[in-house]
């Protein structure tokens, strides 16, 4: 795979499925270089395998279909070029969509009633005077801000205070009525001319104050809506989000006490169909409220009878973090959640009981889940492809679409090879190994993820592909301190960061080097972003065989990071502790002394996670010791760059990525670049 083959890659949404069991609809998004964005239409597909997937929208970035209870309607999000997401509505069996808010920041999540006559939606309420609410008041000539918190900014979202995500809802209106005027992308329009001059539907505001709140579901009666709502920004001694019930018709908010300290960080909920309870989808933090670290998330069961709420899930096999907003409940009352477990992501099905069945394990990622009827389908990823659709049937995925038919005949993926090698203290590393084509030698790759709690898996990836197409052999692993392996394996690095994982990242690059005589261990490479980039920059200082080095979006300096993050404020100290001196001994920073090999530190300017101030040091004071360094710097970004920037950056990434390997890496696929190319590189784009 080439950078420019970016837009091949389409990604599924989770999918809806239509009450009747019959079809299903997922939103289908990619890369557009024309337009320099995402863009993306809604899908439908038959589940009875008698046809094909079919085309239902065609607006610029149409995404998060949700069918209504009683099968009329698909509501959906719809933006515009440059504009916000808001909340459309169009007739199941077709027609025109009909546009429901016109919300100034746009529509985040949205929710249908039982009765499929309301939809309730969460939407960010700016304050007077900020976020364009008076023409001509841009974010310079804005007012100060008076910050009081340490919990007041948020990555790729900016500052939270003065634009907290409140709770709204609204009528659908009846089917067959004319569409409505399309959205205008300023809410104080509507405001001036009142909801009926705007043509849409009057939207009420449920909540207010400073929590934010997510996911919202209604009751099983339609009573009332849940959401989860963020952690008091006043607080710094807490870090769990609560269950908050608001009443659908309007009125106090109340949290739904849990009671259970293993459910102090809850993530998603769902109320039985009978009304007797929740399913909770939740995780400890410890007992100082604060430790995070490596917890594995957990399905609860809270009864409403006796308020009682009891752990469903294998604390020591289960862990339902990688995507808990999935969490289905099914008519009969059984509970679907998707768990990681050893690079996989599995279909985990449980009763209020507590009786667990594992529904689909399978070589595969499954990012979706939703079903009806008899009906059970998913939205995965696989060695083949980065999304398609499946029902489950009998334990396996029975594929139903082909969205990757031309990614795979563009870029022929390579597949990756499972292995487990073996760390310095003897502990087994799992991950994979993706080779190129030809007998080799091939020069090697070292990549570490981010997270830490997250996992590499088997599944299609555009980074392995670009560079095993370049000509590099892959590595990558799930070092101690990674999702998927169960709490303690998570949690080994929890004081002692660039120990046991640098261990573990060495220990599998030299089993792979031992097993595949193809990878050359004279032409060596290692990268990672996020805390791939701090073990990257740890490990560049303590073992010096890599021919070059990436470090990118690193957490660098756990001190700095403290005051500068938009997490600083308890990330850095629960991982590493909060004694200056344990800092220092887990910091790339404070050994970068140490370094000698070339480094490439890639950056965005916008990143709020790991601050840009990290790259900068880091990046100076390579400079000042001669090591020879570059600094990559990408404008509007954030920490989410290589995942969703715009296109054209994310492909200049890539090719700079490419550059850097080609002058000290080169292969016969990726030579060097002469003085020309590298000029047209960094040149503006037209």
């Amino acid at each position: 795979m080439k950078p420019s083959q970016l837009d091949a890659i389409l990604t599924l949404s989770a999918p809806t499925v239509h009450p009747s069991g019959t079809r299903c609809a997922v939103s289908a998004t990619r890369a557009d270089y024309r337009a320099d964005a995402a863009v993306g239409q809604l899908w439908e597909v038959p589940l009875d395998g008698g046809g094909s997937a079919r085309r239902l929208t065609r607006g610029f970035r149409d995404t998060a279909p949700q069918y209504s209870p009683d099968g009329r309607f698909l509501a959906f999000l719809r933006a515009v070029p440059a504009g916000p997401p808001q909340l459309f509505v169009v007739e199941a069996q077709g027609g025109e969509p009909r546009a429901l808010t016109d919300r100034l920041l746009g529509v985040e999540h949205f929710a249908w009633s039982p009765d499929s006559q309301r939809i309730a939606f969460l939407s960010r309420e700016p304050e007077a005077g900020r976020y364009g609410t008076v023409d001509g008041v841009g974010p310079g000539a804005e007012d100060p801000r008076l910050v009081t918190d340490l919990n007041y900014r948020l990555n790729g979202r900016g500052y939270t205070g003065d634009q907290r995500t409140q709770l709204f809802i609204l009528d659908v209106p009846p089917a067959g009525e004319e569409p409505f005027v399309a959205a205008r992308g300023r809410a104080k329009a509507a405001e001036s001319e009142g909801e009926g001059g705007s043509g849409l539907p009057e939207a009420r505001q449920l909540t207010s104050g400073g929590l934010d709140h997510d996911l919202p579901v209604f009751s099983a009666d339609g009573g009332y809506i849940y959401t989860v709502s963020q952690w008091d920004p006043a607080a710094v001694d807490a870090l769990g989000a609560l269950v908050v019930r608001t009443p659908a018709g309007g009125g106090e908010s109340k949290v739904v006490e849990l009671g259970s300290p293993e459910a102090a960080s809850v993530q998603a909920l769902r109320e039985a169909p009978d009304g007797s309870g929740l399913f909770v989808l939740a995780s400890s933090l410890g007992d100082s409220g604060m430790d995070f670290v490596g917890r594995s998330t957990h399905l609860f069961w809270h009864a409403f009878d006796d308020g009682g709420t009891v752990r469903l899930s294998n604390p020591s096999e289960d862990d339902f973090g990688e995507a808990p907003g999935a969490l289905r409940v099914r008519p009969d009352g059984q509970a679907l959640v998707l768990g990681r477990h050893r690079g996989a992501v599995r279909l985990v099905a449980f009763e209020a009981n507590g009786e667990r069945a594992i529904l689909a394990d399978v070589d595969a990622v499954i990012t979706g889940v939703d079903a009806a009827g008899d009906a059970v389908v998913v939205t995965f990823a696989d060695a083949t492809t980065p999304g398609e659709v499946a029902a489950v049937r009998d334990g396996h995925l029975e594929r139903l679409t082909d969205f990757a038919s031309r990614l795979r005949d563009e870029t022929q993926p390579l597949l990756p090879s499972e292995f487990s090698g073996q760390s310095a203290d003897g502990s087994p590393v799992h991950g994979w190994v993706v080779e190129p084509e030809g007998d080799g030698p091939h020069p090697v790759l070292l990549m570490i993820h981010g997270g830490p709690f997250a996992q590499y898996t088997g599944a299609w990836f555009d980074e392995a592909q670009v560079y095993a197409s370049a000509g590099y052999a892959v590595v990558m692993c799930n070092p101690r301190g990674s999702a998927g392996y169960g709490e303690a394996h998570g949690r080994a690095i929890k004081g002692r960061m660039g120990t046991v994982d640098f261990e573990d990242v060495l220990g599998f690059l030299d089993s792979a080097l031992e097993a595949y005589p193809a990878l050359d261990a004279d032409r060596l490479g290692i990268l990672g972003g996020s805390y791939g980039g701090y073990l990257t920059a740890w490990t560049i200082a303590h073992d010096h065989r890599f021919r070059a080095a990436i470090v990118e979006r690193g957490f660098l300096d756990p001190v700095s990071f403290v005051g500068s993050s938009d997490i600083g404020w308890f990330f850095p100290g629960e991982y590493t502790g909060w004694d200056p001196q344990q800092m220092a001994a887990q910091s790339p920073m404070a050994c970068v002394g140490q370094v000698e090999t070339p480094c490439l530190v890639i950056h965005s300017e916008e990143d709020w996670r790991c601050p840009i101030e990290q790259a900068q040091r880091y990046y100076a004071a390579l400079k000042l010791r001669g090591v020879e360094t570059e600094l990559l710097l990408f404008p509007g970004e954030n920490h989410e760059l290589s995942r969703s920037g715009t296109p054209h950056h994310r492909k200049q990434r890539f090719e700079h990525i490419l550059r850097w390997w080609s002058r000290y890496l080169p292969t016969a696929a990726n030579p060097g670049l002469d003085a020309e190319e590298s000029k047209a590189l960094s040149a503006p784009v037209s």
